[in-house]
């Protein structure tokens, strides 16, 4: 009889000791993200942000570069991310299927309004930018894959609350509402009254609330269980867009989303 398959964690998986983690493979990431987050550090200046010794920076970043997960610029001898950490972070694109069934619908959303058009998911209670397709206007919002942002000041953001139990929205914003702008929605009230208005129009608008001057429109993606687990979302300047634009943007912006949930087999909630 076949020996059954591992399931690929042991048993202490949850256990989070310091007896069960690597040290110098946490030091190494926490490092790779001092980099990614820098974009061009000297050598001393990551040992500065890192907290870490300039030799063990040295040996872990030689180390990082061997496998292409950093680059050094000469002349400065300035550090950044290498095309390996691509490479495998995109491994994480592959298997969200979201991403490649939104971009047709993302680039009718383009041409349609002339404005950026971008694809989020929540991660760790914070808006993941992992798509977008950028309006060719010199003056355009821009979200590099990769980017995060605060829920409760995007648009994309506040798109999957408004469809999240409220339980949950008052765990995200008791950990703290940033503001940014003068528009940002800084009281869990203000942000439920918001997520109320977004439910019953159907898309979600950040105006100005995480830069001033610029104005977003998202609407939410489905999964099979009718839970909001991407969004969609158009953003642009705000003398571009307009608040009466709002209506005829968001009515496109949902058409594109719901258009993704059919495509991914997703349901519009009960």
């Amino acid at each position: 009889m076949a020996e059954p398959r591992a399931r690929g964690r042991p048993k202490s998986f949850h256990d989070r000791t310091e007896q069960n983690t690597i040290q110098s493979l946490d030091r190494a990431l926490m490092i790779l993200k001092v980099v990614s987050e820098a974009g061009g550090l000297t050598l001393s200046e990551l040992a500065h942000r890192s907290g870490q010794s300039i030799p063990t920076v040295y040996r872990v970043l030689t180390t990082l570069q061997s496998h292409g997960f950093v680059e050094v610029e000469e002349p400065g001898q300035l550090w950044h991310v290498g095309g390996g950490a691509f490479r495998v972070g995109s491994e994480f694109l592959r298997r969200t299927k979201v991403v490649e069934r939104a971009r047709q619908p993302m680039d009718r959303l383009m041409r349609e309004t002339g404005e950026t058009s971008n694809l989020g998911v929540e991660h760790r209670d914070r808006v993941l930018f992992l798509s977008q397709v950028e309006t060719h206007e010199a003056i355009r919002a821009f979200f590099p894959p990769g980017t995060l942002s605060a829920m409760h000041t995007s648009g994309i953001g506040k798109a999957l609350l408004a469809w999240y139990p409220e339980s949950r929205v008052r765990q995200i914003a008791a950990e703290g509402l940033a503001t940014l702008t003068p528009r940002s929605l800084a009281t869990t009230e203000a942000l439920l009254a918001d997520l109320a208005a977004t439910r019953s129009r159907g898309y979600a608008i950040d105006d100005q609330e995480r830069a001033e001057g610029m104005r977003c429109v998202a609407a939410p993606i489905f999964n099979a269980h009718g839970e909001p687990v991407a969004g969609l979302s158009v953003s642009g300047p705000a003398f571009r867009m307009a608040l009466d634009d709002a209506p005829a943007i968001g009515a496109r912006v949902r058409a594109a989303a719901d258009t993704v949930t059919d495509a991914t087999g997703g349901r519009m909630p009960g």
